[in-house]
């Protein structure tokens, strides 16, 4: 990866451009569980999101040897998919997007109070 593709991110667009071609090529319900589990795993990214495509592709390479297989979507994921991306990101407590914004909002309030009443 060079300067320009880290800037850009172009190289994460031609990754998910990969992931949605492989994507596709899954059963129907395989398609319902990974549009599930893109969306659950989204508030566990960074500004950039590159730390959740060796999440992603694990994930995706899971439901394509489990679709080669001939399991049923549910014997794989269960029915919490949002405990298994919750899993997937590191476990419950794990900070999302929002918890850093509102802790980073709640020091910003914290200093301009500290300012004001001292």
């Amino acid at each position: 990866m060079n300067f320009w593709e880290t800037i850009t991110g172009s190289d994460l667009t031609r990754e998910w451009k990969t992931f949605e071609a492989r994507a596709a090529a899954l059963p129907a319900d395989y398609q319902t569980a990974w549009g599930q589990i893109v969306t659950h795993l989204f508030p566990y990214a960074n500004f950039t999101g590159r730390n959740l495509m060796p999440i992603l592709d694990g994930a995706l390479g899971l439901l394509e040897e489990t679709a080669s297989e001939g399991q049923h979507i549910d014997e794989v994921l269960g029915d919490d998919i949002a405990g298994f991306c919750a899993a997937l990101a590191g476990g419950q407590g794990v900070r999302t997007y929002r918890d850093r914004w509102r802790e980073q909002l709640n020091r910003n309030v914290a200093r301009k109070l500290g300012r004001l009443g001292g």
